[in-house]
């Protein structure tokens, strides 16, 4: 089984930057999207970013312009880098890994806390 290992989360000031990143157990073979997602109190689990074996990025609306994911294949690690911190990111992040189809595999890490205070 996959395990995906994830750092990088904490508390930051509105403004603020934050690296976060996830690595998984193993090698991942073939076409595959990595990516984050995120859930506040009292709400459902969103998507913030992703990104395929070949670089193909996707992100929310909400983060746009602010939010950069990227990934290194070699070392099986996702990272995103959050610029422009707002309180509203605040929220536990989940680093995912899907194969394609998504029905093959789907992993979860155990989240990280990131809050931003105004």
């Amino acid at each position: 089984q996959v395990q995906l290992v994830e750092s990088g989360g904490g508390l930051v000031q509105a403004g603020g930057s934050l690296r976060l990143s996830c690595t998984a157990s193993m090698r991942i073979v073939g076409f595959n999207v990595m990516g984050w997602y995120r859930q506040g109190p009292g709400k459902q689990r969103e998507l913030v970013a992703t990104v395929t074996t070949t670089s193909t990025t996707n992100y929310a609306d909400s983060v746009k312009g602010r939010f950069t994911i990227s990934r290194d294949n070699a070392k099986s690690t996702v990272y995103l880098q959050m610029n422009s911190l707002k309180p509203e990111d605040t929220a536990v992040y989940y680093c995912n890994v899907r194969g394609a189809p998504a029905t093959l595999y789907d992993y979860w890490g155990q989240g990280t806390q990131v809050t931003v205070s105004s």
